[in-house]
């Protein structure tokens, strides 16, 4: 008669495991844990909105690069001229800017601007020359603000709110330029995720229903979730302190503490489930089988998430390689939802779960509907255990087929471009959007945004004669460029230069880029043979910088990323090939994941049904950083998978079994875990904000893929045809976490 999944269940003594001791105590003293919690979650919950106010634009600058070489000297050799150049939009329908009406409320409001703090040189629309619209209704101020991009953010938003103060009646006026923009994208970013939040929370609250087949038990993996975020929230304020967040932070750390929250909760959940069915315990006060539920709920599924937490932090560190805050701040800030998410499900939620007992089968569904955990029929006969023994049959044709769809997926990685879109078009009813449509519809384009150039002799000397007039040269060939709208006139200041070039193309555009390159291939011709040092500047130069930092750094990403990955697992699975086949799979499901991005977002393949105008390009900073969170993401299925069937090879060693019964007792909360993250990460997909709709898009597909091809089909059959070696570990290594060296 052939051994039954249910006949491997492992039997082994876990009394001693600190995960089990640990899950023990904590439903021992459950009740002032619970208070201790109650406390910390009020505290969270009024530190939200002083968090929101402190988050800032994006910092797309690089330590060290040549922008921001330029803003040293802009600080050192040209103080007035500001680190940032804004603009002032007059604009009126029923007169012009040469009547009394018109400049006054000009003067007016350039007076008020000089008070803010922060505000430097202001170049009045009627000193400068070009700053009047052919039909005389739009004027423009030249404004220059101060400070690092924290304090720039703050002064932009005061220059906007006396603004709008000051203008009124037939004149109206509004700020535009890159910090005013960011600060209109933050506010437009938090509405997007508040409500992405509300979509994919209610789409997972109804899945876990099904997935877990009673309501209570539903509820307790959302509520988890959001406490979570909230110790996130209440984690990263304290951190503000020292490292300046921004909103795209904030959006992920939303978005992936939700998911893997939920996903990690739900694991927990789905266990203890199981082991009370299988203690047989139905009253609250069986306090001993209950603690011993909990307990051994985490010692599997919550060592389980400890694993892939710690996978998850080990791949998001692989950014601070990067010598850019806006990587930084996404490493720091969704290492710290992760933690917090893995502090709740192993502290809070044990105490819950005890608390609950029976209880959390309140709200039952049919009989039929529920999981198979939670029944008395026999799992060996589910159609999970068939489908694990369907593909293990057919193992090549099965693995072949899975490989050849993530390749075909993966392709378009291959011609992967990438750019920076500002997404002022989705600003259209912020202040900052309506200003820099009126600016570009009657101004060359780059006037949002110039791009600056500082002369300098060799190593920042002064300029000769000869070096100036070197310098001349290029400012003359760059005004005759049709790419460039217009070069303002030169300033001077200890012997350096600066110039203006405002380029006839949008700043965030490629062909922008591509104008800075050439520049800056002039200046390092005009440098040799003791030239001048000529350095090219602003926000699209700064884009630039971005570029190749991120491509130079990608590969040292990547190898850290796997390397690190590889050997945490190697301790993990107490086995070499399954940590390698882990990595390699996780490769496939990622590459398929961008590949299909690419697809869409820079193709523009469904632009109409996910209301987006595709650019021709991914946001430059998006393929590092969903790489680094999807490898992280992508091991929780796999480490959860892999260390049930690591249960039921420890307690029989038949690979084919081990293989069948860790499908069919996985499976359905695998499937239900990536059901919930899609929904989550999906939602984001509604965002206006192009990166938002960038990064959900991504991380859902890849969850999706990971749970569905690579999970069901593509390892039941790579353990099939690997076998027993899917098992061996050199006998000298892991002798402290293993019993047995197994040999295949």
């Amino acid at each position: 008669m052939p051994r039954t999944v249910d006949s491997a269940e492992p039997t082994a003594d876990i009394t001693r495991a600190w995960l089990y001791r640990w899950g023990v105590a904590i439903a021992t003293h459950r009740r002032p844990i619970l208070v201790v919690w109650a406390a910390i979650l009020v505290g969270c919950v009024l530190a939200y909105p002083v968090l929101e106010q402190r988050l800032g634009g994006m910092d797309f600058g690089v330590q060290g690069s040549e922008s921001a070489d330029v803003d040293r000297l802009l600080s050192q050799y040209f103080p007035s001229f500001g680190a940032e150049q804004d603009v002032i939009v007059f604009q009126s329908a029923i007169t012009t800017a040469d009547t009394p009406q018109y400049q006054a409320a000009v003067r007016q409001t350039l007076a008020a601007a000089r008070g803010v703090a922060g505000v430097k040189d202001i170049i009045d629309p009627y000193a400068g020359s070009g700053q009047i619209s052919p039909d005389r209704r739009v004027a423009i101020a030249l404004i220059g603000i101060d400070g690092d991009m924290a304090q720039r953010s703050t002064v932009a938003d005061q220059l906007q709110n006396v603004v709008s103060s000051q203008t009124g009646g037939p004149v109206a006026a509004a700020i535009t330029g890159y910090s005013p923009v960011q600060n209109d994208s933050v506010q437009l970013q938090n509405e997007d995720v508040k409500r992405a939040e509300a979509i994919g929370v209610s789409i997972a609250l109804v899945l876990l229903i099904f997935a877990l087949g009673a309501l209570a038990a539903a509820v307790v993996p959302v509520g988890v979730a959001l406490a979570g975020l909230l110790v996130a929230v209440g984690s990263m304020l304290v951190a503000s302190t020292v490292i300046d967040f921004d909103s795209l932070m904030m959006s992920m750390a939303t978005m992936i503490g939700v998911g893997v929250g939920v996903d990690y909760a739900m694991f927990i959940v789905s266990r203890f489930r199981e082991e009370l069915g299988r203690a047989g315990v139905t009253s609250r006060r069986d306090d001993d089988n209950i603690a011993a539920a909990v307990g051994q709920s985490l010692n599997t599924a919550g060592k389980t998430i400890l694993a892939s937490g710690i996978i998850v932090m080990i791949s998001l560190c692989s950014l601070l390689v990067m010598q850019a805050p806006v990587f930084r701040n996404i490493a720091v800030g969704v290492a710290i939802a992760v933690l917090s998410t893995l502090v709740v499900a192993l502290t809070l939620l044990p105490a819950l779960l005890a608390v609950l007992g029976p209880a959390v089968n309140r709200g039952a569904l049919p009989k039929r509907w529920r999981p198979a955990e939670i029944t008395d029929t026999q799992t060996t006969s589910s159609g999970w255990a068939r489908w694990a023994r369907l593909v293990m049959k057919r193992p090549l044709p099965f693995g072949a087929m899975t490989l050849l769809v993530l390749l075909v997926a993966a392709a378009p990685v291959l011609g992967i471009r990438y750019g920076l879109d500002m997404g002022t078009s989705a600003l259209a009813d912020k202040p900052s959007g309506r200003a820099a449509a009126t600016l570009t519809a009657n101004f060359p384009a780059g006037t949002l945004s110039p791009v600056e150039i500082v002369a300098t002799g060799p190593d920042g000397s002064p300029l000769t004669v000869g070096q100036a007039q070197q310098v001349q040269r290029l400012i003359g060939q760059a005004a005759r460029d049709q790419r460039v709208g217009a070069v303002l006139p030169v300033q001077e200041s200890q012997g350096r230069q600066l110039i203006t070039v405002v380029s006839d193309v949008a700043f965030d555009s490629a062909a922008a880029e591509s104008l800075v390159r050439d520049l800056r291939a002039a200046a390092a011709e005009a440098a040799t043979n003791g030239g001048p040092a000529i350095v090219i500047g602003g926000s699209t130069a700064e884009f630039v910088d971005l570029s190749d930092e991120m491509t130079s750094k990608l590969p040292l990403v990547i190898a850290l990323v796997l390397a690190s990955s590889m050997l945490f697992l190697m301790v993990v699975f107490r086995s070499v090939v399954l940590p390698l086949k882990a990595v390699l799979m996780n490769m496939l499901a990622t590459g398929a994941a961008l590949g299909l991005t690419v697809a869409v977002f820079q193709w523009g393949i469904g632009e109409s049904v996910l209301d987006f105008t595709s650019p021709g390009f991914l946001q430059v900073y998006l393929p590092t950083v969903v790489f680094a969170v999807l490898f992280g993401l992508s091991m929780d299925y796999e480490v959860f998978l892999i260390r049930r069937m690591r249960e039921y090879w420890d307690s029989g060693h038949d690979n084919e079994l081990a293989v069948a019964a860790g499908l069919t007792h996985t499976a359905r909360p695998i499937t239900a875990a990536a059901a919930i993250m899609v929904a989550v990460f999906g939602s984001f997909v509604t965002a206006n904000v192009l990166e938002l709709k960038q990064i959900g898009f991504a991380l859902a597909i890849a969850v999706a893929i990971d749970a569905v091809i690579v999970r069901l089909v593509l390892v039941p059959a790579m353990m099939r045809v690997l076998g027993q070696w899917n098992w061996w570990t050199p006998k000298l290594a892991f002798r402290a976490g293993s019993s047995h060296a197994e040999k295949p």
